[in-house]
């Protein structure tokens, strides 16, 4: 047995002395009392592992003990101790909340057995606490940084929807955080407990998408050589998170859409329907009412996972978040030596688009910790690109394009117009300093291959 602190309570001195001697000898610290008052005092001040107390005593009795205790801290196990003729009061003592009993004639071995199986009780009630702190500190509201009246409302937003059992929709562009924002959602919802399933829509092709979702049997298609649960069972009472729902298949969208509305799936190659209870959390980066207008997706799945929408905002349009998102990232990666950032390169922070949004800032921030000499991210710790947002460099070789007319424009026309101009030189130029490599350039954007993609065929880019 791990080694404890124990408190005995009894009112008769001989049983407390023996069995603390008992307990001594397998290494535990033992507290004593000979009676409620006493007990109660050290439980406050003492904080034991363990309590083992008599039912049966003068003035405040085990049961008040008992019910102290649980206030106390609802992990703290309590062993009461009772006499043949009074286990009717033992028995009603487990239902009050103790751990256990035991006859006042217990031996040795009734005592470790017993005191064993109350400790490891208490180890794995205070691991599963602890857990559930790193996650809510992990996880929590917290950590949706931002000041800005737009985050403040998506906070809000969170933690009302959180509570509630309806599925959500998260819109935003790439790199804005729709997955934090999903297991916050998680974290603090009622199925926090249960599993948190995420599934990347976009990364598989559709016939492993319809495994990877439903699950299959063996021998339901080639390489089927043994059954395999899906993707909706794994997260059966918890949350499944479709990250980029737009890109599923319309004959995904209809089986999908069959699944939410009857809590059953069928496994590939099987009959047999399997009852599952998920809530749905889902991410895209697209305008869904208008993949609805144009055919690419099912109206009545629409109305189905956008219960609830939180929309993101760009970070672009956040900009007084910048800074308080830079310390973030310097706190999360400077290892204690980076410890802030000068004026002119936050001022270089403030002035450029972050097209990539808060990924490519946390990408920026961890490059400029691992470049810096000193304890002070500085504008040369930054990438070119980004201290020279206002006016971007063109490519090597190429001579510099007209600046975007905006005669007649409103102002958001005219930084739409602007902004377009800066995004597609930014493209460029990555691509020109990756000698073409889209999976590179991609990454040190913070965005996605197939965002990426979908941006140079926008501004035609070769």
């Amino acid at each position: 047995m791990t080694p404890a602190r124990i408190l005995v309570v009894d009112d008769e001195p001989d049983m407390v002395e023996n069995c603390a001697r008992l307990l001594g000898r397998a290494g535990h610290e033992c507290l004593t009392a000979t009676d409620g008052e006493r007990a109660a005092a050290l439980l406050d001040t003492e904080r034991p592992d363990l309590v083992i107390t008599d039912l049966k005593m003068p003035g405040l009795d085990g049961m008040e003990l008992l019910r102290r205790a649980q206030e106390l801290d609802p992990t703290l196990p309590v062993i009461v101790i009772t006499g043949f003729a009074t286990i009717e009061s033992a028995v009603a003592a487990i239902k009050a909340g103790a751990f256990d009993y035991l006859p006042k004639t217990f031996s040795l071995d009734q005592l470790e057995v017993a005191v064993d199986r109350a400790l490891r009780h208490r180890r794995l009630a205070l691991e599963n606490r602890s857990l559930r702190e790193q996650l809510q500190s992990t996880l929590g509201l917290e950590n949706i940084v931002g000041r800005s009246p737009a985050m403040v409302r998506v906070g809000e937003l969170v933690r009302k929807a959180a509570r509630s059992e309806a599925n959500i929709l998260i819109v935003g562009e790439s790199g804005t955080g729709k997955e934090l924002i999903a297991r916050a959602v998680h974290a603090n919802s009622p199925r926090a407990a249960q599993p948190f399933v995420p599934v990347d829509c976009a990364s598989l092709p559709e016939n492993l998408l319809e495994s990877e979702l439903f699950g299959h049997e063996k021998g339901a298609f080639t390489g089927a050589l043994r059954s395999k649960p899906g993707l909706m069972e794994l997260a059966h009472r918890g949350t499944l998170f479709l990250d980029e729902i737009a890109e599923l298949p319309l004959s995904l969208q209809a089986k999908l859409l069959r699944a939410l509305q009857e809590k059953q799936i069928r496994r590939v190659g099987s009959t047999h329907q399997i009852t599952v209870d998920v809530r749905v959390v889902s991410a895209t980066n697209r305008d869904l009412r208008e993949a609805v207008r144009k055919g690419e997706f099912r109206e009545e799945l629409y109305y189905r996972i956008n219960v609830i929408a939180i929309e993101l905002p760009p970070l672009r349009e956040r900009r007084g978040d910048i800074p308080l998102l830079a310390h973030t990232f310097i706190r999360r990666y400077g290892g204690g030596t980076v410890t802030g950032i000068d004026d002119d390169a936050l001022a270089a922070l403030e002035a450029y688009p972050w097209p990539g949004n808060v990924r490519e800032l946390q990408n920026v921030i961890e490059r400029a910790c691992a470049l810096t000499d000193g304890p002070t991210i500085r504008p040369r710790d930054l990438p070119e690109y980004v201290v020279r947002a206002e006016r971007p460099a063109p490519a090597p070789g190429a001579a510099p394009g007209p600046l975007p007319a905006t005669a007649g424009l409103t102002l958001q026309e005219a930084r739409a117009r602007w902004l377009e101009t800066l995004e597609s030189a930014y493209l460029r130029d990555l691509l020109d300093r990756h000698g073409g490599n889209v999976s590179a350039a991609a990454k040190a954007a913070g965005i996605d291959r197939k965002t990426f993609h979908r941006l140079i065929g926008k501004y035609r880019l070769r």
